[in-house]
């Protein structure tokens, strides 16, 4: 006999449907729906869904722009990675409630590691927004970064293209059209602001129905970059002096391991790689079940991370090589033209040179060029040497849209490869996008369900308000922000949210305590030595990591490249005064929320305040729901100890439901396999 419901009061209007123990969940028909699910909490599609997220959230700009130079120093990030994954899947939440979970005065890391991403989702907007202008530039044929423009009512080339190059002019004039200062602001760059504004709309239609949405999407933005580099792998090692740059590229200087600058360089890229400290790769791992093999997925994204970034190096280096060589040889040919040229005017003494072959090789004429140094003194002919071309614009954006560009200019069917090249940043863009987004929108939704029944109204007003505060960065002088942001609002702060993260699992937590957590997850125990590598090593190495950086900003003033018109090329300056207080002011609203909602915590609980404990507070109020349902003392008495044995649930899942969400025990129908509840 179908015993009757306890019935939902009227005026309710919550429309929830609920719960982390499978109990009755108010609905606005009237209907109380029965949920046998540990949790209603959105899942993964499959699996592949999962680790494609995880890949195209780590696999970013940074492994095409950054790692060339450091792939020999980067990875043994597996350890930290581990971490991250293990702490959304054992909780199933995002990084604030993994945090206050450990200890609610710890709750401002996950706030903090939330701003940490939404500054990097301010300027991360901004490349991709680049990358469409140039997307939407490689659609024609000759491209238009090929050749120098004339000059108004004249057939003569603008002076800033030939002194420097078109693919420069057209990156600073065309693109950009920058100042030569950050202090000069200039006006906003009108079709940036529109190619800024598409950006923010594709990431809003990818993140507006959560991970449901943003899952399918990853099929393609995390496949698609792979199949473009290995295009462009094969094309560039069939180039001429595509084995000079692999070359270049894996020549030893050991000399650089001193500086003390390069490994923490190296160490702050293996932060960026992976996505350390970052909340989204908790909040993508917060939508696994509770034992998933989060160490095979820590593993495998480390795994993939170092090749892709071992094979966007091999297709970078490989690219330059052939522009290099390709330079090296117009500056040869140029300087004997020039030879011959002040050999007939008798500026030269014939018995001091030996005359060189007009059609030298490179090495030839390096080798000619080194035996009369002496005597060419004086004379503007250049060494032509293939090291310092490979050495030019090969670092942040001038490698992706100056040097690179200006390489695949000289292939054949040029249009089609620089389409290619900028879907492909189109979507690693995308892709780690999505992961910040996600780091910004799951705490707010965990920790406030009014948040969590508008998620779409939150996505949508999270990317309106991030279009307008980067409009910023759409000034003419907008790139030099991009440039303070990328140096200073994320990397320091980055660290600082790690070096706590660490502190809070190995120590307050209990390193032990963790392993055997892992174990309860996988039905194996993880090898001990990582238990000293969380509390000993890598905390040891990132407190001096992060005092490194801190001493190198003290010592030596922040400065930034700026573009020169007049010398038509780059120049370092030094911040302005208010410079240096947005940048240090960046660091500090970043970090902040550790602090502050340390301090607010000591304050609730000094006085007493009712939900200082989040757990005493969720037993008491699911005892008091409980009780509505019937007056009749013993009902009550199994309202209480179901609201015990549901407290006990809460802190095993760390999964907290508050304010209005209220859930009503049901006396269990007869033949239900022993279950407890509805």
């Amino acid at each position: 006999m179908e015993k009757s419901r306890c019935p939902v009061e009227e005026g309710d209007g919550l429309g929830l449907a609920e719960s982390s123990t499978g109990l009755i969940a108010d609905t606005s028909d009237g209907t109380l729906p029965v949920y046998d699910a540990p949790s209603t909490r959105p899942t993964w599609g499959n699996k592949m869904q999962y680790i494609l997220a995880q890949v195209g959230f780590s696999v970013g700009l940074g492994n095409v722009w950054r790692f060339p130079y450091l792939c020999h120093q980067n990875g043994g990030g597996e350890s930290f990675l581990l971490l991250y994954f293990l702490l959304g899947s054992e909780h199933s939440s995002g990084q604030h409630w993994c945090m206050e979970h450990i200890s609610p005065r710890l709750a401002g890391i996950g706030f903090a590691s939330c701003v940490v991403c939404s500054f990097v989702a301010l300027y991360y907007n901004v490349i991709i927004a680049w990358s469409l202008f140039y997307l939407g530039n490689s659609f024609q044929y000759s491209l238009p970064w090929e050749s120098c423009p004339s000059m108004a009512n004249s057939s003569n080339l603008v002076p800033e293209c030939t002194q420097s190059s078109p693919t420069t002019y057209f990156w600073y004039r065309q693109a950009l059209d920058i100042t030569d200062s950050i202090e000069d602001t200039g006006s906003f760059n009108p079709i940036m602001i529109g190619c800024l504004f598409a950006a923010w709309v594709i990431v809003c239609l990818a993140m507006i129905k959560g991970i449901k949405s943003s899952g399918k999407v990853m099929y393609f933005s995390s496949v698609f970059p792979y199949v473009v580099l290995f295009c462009f792998l094969v094309r560039g090692l069939l180039l001429e002096g595509a084995a000079d740059g692999i070359r270049y590229m894996f020549y030893p200087r050991l000399q650089i391991w001193g500086d003390v600058q390069v490994w923490r360089q190296a160490a702050t890229q293996v932060f960026f790689a992976l996505g350390l400290g970052f909340g989204s790769v908790i909040a993508y791992s917060s939508y696994n079940s509770h034992n998933n093999n989060c160490h095979f997925d820590a593993i495998l994204v480390s795994f993939i991370n170092f090749m892709t970034s071992v094979l966007a190096s091999l297709v970078v280096f490989a690219v330059l090589g052939f522009r290099a060589n390709v330079i090296v040889k117009d500056c040869v040919e140029k300087n004997l033209e020039h030879f011959s040229m002040l050999m007939k005017m008798g500026s030269i003494n014939i018995s001091q040179v030996i005359t060189p072959n007009v059609s030298a090789t490179v090495q030839e004429y390096q080798l000619w060029y080194e035996q009369h140094q002496d005597v060419l003194k004086g004379i503007p002919l250049e060494r032509c040497s293939l090291e310092k071309e490979m050495n030019k614009g090969v670092e942040g954006t001038g490698l992706a849209f100056i040097a690179f560009t200006e390489a695949m200019s000289l292939f054949p069917a040029s249009p089609f490869w620089s389409v290619l090249f900028f879907l492909m940043l189109l979507n690693l863009g995308l892709s780690t996008m999505f992961g910040n987004m996600q780091g910004i929108l799951t705490p707010l939704i965990d920790n406030f369900s009014a948040l969590r029944r508008r998620r779409t109204l939150l996505t949508v007003l999270s990317c309106l308000l991030g279009f307008l505060i980067g409009l910023l960065f759409v000034q003419r002088c907008g790139s030099y922000f991009v440039t303070m942001f990328d140096d200073y609002s994320a990397t320091l702060p980055l660290i600082i949210v790690v070096v706590f993260e660490t502190i809070s699992v190995s120590w307050v937590y209990g390193a032990e305590r963790f392993i055997d957590d892992i174990e309860g997850m996988l039905a194996w125990r993880p090898p001990v030595v990582y238990k000293y590598l969380w509390k000993y090593i890598c905390l040891i190495g990132m407190v001096g990591l992060l005092l490194a950086s801190l001493i190198q900003m003290c010592i030596q003033h922040p400065t930034y490249r700026a573009w020169n018109v007049s010398q038509a090329e780059e120049v370092t300056l030094q911040y302005p005064p208010w410079g240096m207080v947005v940048l240090i002011g960046l660091i500090l609203l970043a970090s902040l929320p550790i602090p502050a909602l340390f301090i607010r915590q000591l304050v609730r609980e000094y006085v007493g305040w009712p939900d200082a404990d989040p757990t005493q507070t969720s037993h008491n109020y699911y005892a008091e729901v409980y009780t509505k349902c019937s007056t009749d003392p013993d009902t009550a008495q199994i309202a209480e100890q179901a609201a015990e044995e549901m407290d006990e649930a809460t802190r095993e899942n760390g999964f907290f439901v508050r304010e209005n969400e209220e859930y009503k025990l049901l006396p269990q129908e007869e033949g239900t396999d022993g279950q407890e509840f509805f």
